[in-house]
């Protein structure tokens, strides 16, 4: 008898599995492959994080779901001095194993399921749609730039349009590079507080700004008082309210998965339920590693810088070949930018590949992202450079 399991799942294709062909082309240049698909990062991992790591290598016993409390204190301290969001408790804080864990099942962890629609970014990273889908639930992409009352949402039962149970937010955005304003994040949180959503942000590029005001004040959170509301004590009123957080960009940590997500201590307290059932530890090494790096703003300064310069050379090349960066990319990890009306985003892929160049096409992103690529800061000094003399000796994006 045929096995009843698997069943499929109503997910889509890995979009990264149809850049292979591009890739094949991209490596026959004579100067070598420049990989500006994927944002992983390729510069060394902080020093004070790597001993702590090997200090704390010794751990035969398991680690708490919760973190220990050296990490939940460094976390809260965190918050406070980077992001603006003082009187965190030890349970509005748990550390994740990477953030995209936390985008593809929260969804699914706090019980959203068939019938359930899920709002996103409508230029958005590919893995708020599959989260929805994990849970059974609708992804609807919005343009969360705009006020949520002009929102395009499916129908409800009474005739008007559904209330989402969850609505994510991603500033500084990828691929896009957009950063929600307090006014902005503050009309989606009054907008969902009415329609009992709860709102997640996914905040993980923040301390890669480069435009102003941001560069300056820092991008703003979700859990910022002037955002969710003060409370008596000045305190965030983070009812309804999580984001999540990731060191992979600012401290190269993305080879140790760790992050954090902090907010609503209902929530936080549920999440941390299913994650308890379901044995999602952080391993304590990592987490002594995260309590030196979050304790640490040097080496984050010093990496903003490494990838202020990258993105200068190539803002600069990629205007020279005679592409257009999107001008409201202010901050992150990413440019994302389009060519001649008559190329597609797969043609501009196709282009960039007979240069040697690795970048991801808009389509991945959603509907908005047709006829854009997005090309990430993420390979090393000789190989963005490298990548800058091409582009500026191209005419290949020219009409």
């Amino acid at each position: 008898m045929t096995p009843i399991l698997p069943r499929a799942l109503a997910l889509p294709d890995f979009p990264w599995d149809s850049l292979r062909p591009y890739r094949v082309r991209a490596a026959r240049h004579p100067g070598g492959v420049v990989d500006l698909a994927v944002g992983t990062p390729v510069d060394e991992s902080p020093d004070v994080a790597r001993a702590a790591l090997a200090a704390a290598s010794d751990a035969p016993g398991y680690p708490a779901t919760v973190g220990t409390p050296a990490l939940r204190e460094a976390v809260i301290g965190w918050m406070e001095r980077r992001r603006g969001v003082a009187g965190l408790s030890d349970d509005a804080v748990i550390p994740t194993i990477g953030s995209k864990e936390s985008v593809a099942l929260l969804p699914l962890q706090l019980g959203a399921g068939p019938g359930d629609i899920i709002v996103h970014p409508r230029a958005a990273y590919p893995t708020y749609d599959v989260g929805a889908r994990l849970a059974g639930a609708t992804p609807v992409p919005v343009d969360t730039d705009a006020d949520p009352d002009t929102w395009n949402l499916p129908a409800g039962r009474d005739d008007g349009p559904a209330a989402p149970v969850i609505v994510w937010l991603n500033s500084p955005g990828n691929p896009d590079g957009h950063v929600l304003g307090i006014d902005q994040l503050a009309r989606v949180v009054v907008w969902a507080r009415r329609r009992g959503a709860v709102v997640v942000s996914d905040e993980c590029y923040a301390e890669l700004a480069w435009a102003e005001p941001w560069a300056t004040e820092g991008v703003p959170s979700l859990l910022d008082p002037r955002v969710a509301g003060a409370r008596d004590d000045g305190s965030s009123d983070l009812s309804g309210l999580v984001c999540l957080y990731s060191l992979s960009k600012q401290s190269n940590l993305a080879g140790y998965r760790a992050a954090f997500l902090a907010g609503d201590p209902a929530i936080v307290g549920a999440l941390t339920q299913v994650r308890k059932h379901s044995g999602m530890l952080m391993p304590a090494p990592v987490q002594a590693a995260m309590v030196a790096a979050l304790g640490d703003d040097a080496h984050v300064a010093a990496q903003r810088e490494i990838y202020r310069r990258r993105r200068r050379v190539l803002v600069e090349a990629t205007a020279a070949a005679g592409l257009v960066n999107d001008p409201a990319s202010a901050a992150g990890l990413y440019l994302w930018l389009s060519g001649p009306r008559n190329m597609s985003a797969f043609d501009l892929v196709g282009a960039f590949a007979e240069l040697g160049i690795v970048v991801a096409p808009g389509d991945f992103y959603g509907e908005a992202g047709a006829g854009r690529v997005r090309m990430s800061l993420t390979d090393t000094d000789e190989r963005v450079d490298a990548a800058a003399r091409r582009l500026h000796a191209t005419d290949l994006f020219r009409p």
